[in-house]
């Protein structure tokens, strides 16, 4: 790969994780040395070096990492050890500057979760809250981290990989190692995401600052430079392609908010219209009134009428009710006559109590 692809490659994002400003820096070493030439890489790398512990159960492989070079120390007992195996025969400026508990893979339970957008600000807080709905432990028994899965910022949802271990299967190593003078600062897998740290932030210890001479500083400094003059083109066009994404974006969010306006006058439009045509084509109570009050003999009175939409039941006394079917079908408007319960006698008055019902229909002709 030529150094042109691999300053392109370090443009490209990695995980989003809550790791602090650190965890970042590694990152973002990581990717720096890269891309630099291997005599450059092994040079940097040297003052990068790491203890990695491997824990298997009350036992740990000890090993220092420089770059992609790895020294085995030798193996470490939880219960017995006084010191760490192999350190004291490591020159002071050749010592580790991080150490790191890396766990076996069967001891992290990893799992793909979603929440929405809106909580992207305290994403900490919120899994802290939902670990036991997303784990089988609390969590005041685990230690977690996550990385946002890549994918537009205007989404909903946000995707996220979480990863959890117990507490009991690391507090006495982050205690031994404390009391040995060397403090973990990182808790991490097998196949981890770069950036991953399940130990909190508020128990990470400072960073020890890396002690260099003057002339590996300068050198550091001119290979830095260089660096930035060939960087330059592609943080330029970088940057360009990144402000047109969000002239884009803000152009499509007002597209939509314009759209959706147009789509909810043409509702309402449509709404008063549809009122509008079904009080036209609805007939008036006032001609139902008259047609009735036209049609019924003398002696009928009506007690109860009820109208909904076109249906219309008529109920109350009359001395000649058997009759009143033909006379109401005789109507026009009206249409399908029909009693809605049998004749009843009354017996004080001799008068039949009625219900009849029909549809009366605006224009209707027999």
């Amino acid at each position: 790969m030529t150094l042109t692809e691999r300053l392109s490659q370090f443009f490209k994002g990695w995980p989003v994780s809550r790791a602090d400003s650190s965890g970042l820096s590694e990152g973002f070493k990581e990717r720096l040395l890269a891309c630099l030439p291997a005599v450059a890489y092994r040079f940097l790398a040297r003052h990068n070096r790491r203890l990695v512990i491997r824990p298997v159960g009350s036992r740990a492989d000890l090993s220092v990492v420089a770059g992609l070079e790895t020294q085995s120390l030798g193996e470490l007992d939880l219960a017995h050890a006084t010191a760490l195996p192999g350190i004291a025969g490591i020159p002071e400026q050749e010592r580790p500057h991080g150490v790191e508990l890396r766990l076996p893979r069967a001891d992290v339970l990893t799992r793909v979760v979603s929440f929405p957008a809106q909580v992207r600000a305290n994403l900490p807080q919120v899994i802290r809250y939902e670990l036991d709905r997303l784990s089988p432990f609390e969590a005041k028994d685990v230690f977690f981290d996550f990385a946002v899965q890549g994918g537009s910022k205007t989404t909903d949802r946000l995707r996220l990989d979480l990863a959890l271990c117990r507490r009991d299967l690391v507090d006495g190593w982050i205690a031994r190692l404390e009391a040995l003078g060397t403090p973990i600062d990182r808790i991490t897998w097998e196949g981890a995401w770069k950036g991953a740290n399940l130990l909190p932030v508020e128990r990470r210890p400072k960073r020890r600052r890396l002690r260099l001479t003057l002339g590996s500083v300068s050198g550091m400094v001119s290979i830095l430079l260089v660096i930035a003059i060939l960087v330059t083109p592609l943080w330029q066009k970088h940057y360009l392609a990144r402000q047109l994404e969000s002239e884009v974006a803000r152009l499509r969010r007002q597209a939509v908010a314009v759209d959706e306006v147009r789509q909810e006058l043409e509702r309402v439009r449509q709404s008063s219209t549809f009122a509008l045509q079904r009080k036209l084509e609805q007939p008036r109570i006032l001609e139902l009134l008259r047609e009735l009050t036209d049609r019924l003999p003398d002696d009928t009175w009506v007690q109860n009428l009820e109208f909904s939409d076109d249906q219309v039941d008529l109920r109350g006394e009359s001395g000649q009710a058997t009759s009143l079917i033909a006379i109401l079908e005789q109507a026009p408007s009206i249409e399908g006559v029909s009693f809605g319960s049998p004749l009843t006698q009354i017996a004080r008055t001799g008068k039949e109590r009625f219900n009849i019902t029909f549809r009366y229909v605006r224009g209707g002709a027999k």
